[in-house]
């Protein structure tokens, strides 16, 4: 459980660096240079979902915290979708954009309460759990920081047929490998 908790936490301090600790993140830079910096803080995040994985699979028999009805299977698997959707939307012009600021963190926590009405072990609370309270801390922090939302223009609805296509593409390739990326079949 360790690992876990450790990447969890990886994760989130190294995303939290720019947002709240600005003047850390320019003396990186200052020795680092730009690309320096990108290559840690890509490395840090590798890192982070390597000890993720590897503390997620190394715990055999997870301790039953809950149990939800069978329906709740249901909703979440609908919620990942709109999650993976969200993901898509967030690198392209899209109406989504209009809707919901930070898409990809919007996403990020409609993922993680999905599978926490999924899965009630002890290790899907501290990941999916610590991944969702990250990315709402991240989107009040980043909110906090940019001040005034400024809405993208408006995109043709042809971009928003190629996102729901895209989106339902990458939640069905998930699907078929999650066994072999979080060692569980999607049932």
């Amino acid at each position: 459980m360790a690992l876990l908790i450790a990447g969890v936490l990886l994760w989130s301090f190294t995303h939290f660096m720019p947002t709240i600790a600005q003047p850390q993140r320019q003396a990186l830079l200052g020795k680092l240079g730009e690309n320096g910096y990108k290559g840690l803080f890509s490395l840090l995040l590798i890192a982070a979902i390597l000890m993720m994985v590897f503390g997620w699979r190394s715990i055999e028999e997870p301790t039953y915290l809950y149990t939800l009805p069978l329906w709740t299977r249901h909703l979440g698997m609908l919620l990942v979708l709109v999650a993976f959707i969200l993901f898509v939307a967030s690198g392209m012009p899209t109406r989504i954009k209009q809707i919901i600021r930070h898409p990809q963190l919007t996403g990020v926590v409609i993922w993680a309460g999905a599978h926490l009405l999924m899965n009630g072990d002890s290790r899907s609370l501290v990941l999916f759990g610590g991944m969702g309270s990250w990315a709402l801390l991240e989107i009040m922090l980043i909110n906090r920081r940019e001040g005034a939302w400024v809405k993208p223009a408006l995109p043709g609805i042809g971009q928003e047929m190629k996102i729901l296509v895209i989106g339902v593409v990458v939640f069905l390739a998930v699907m078929f490998a999650h066994p072999w990326i979080a060692g569980v079949a999607v049932r």
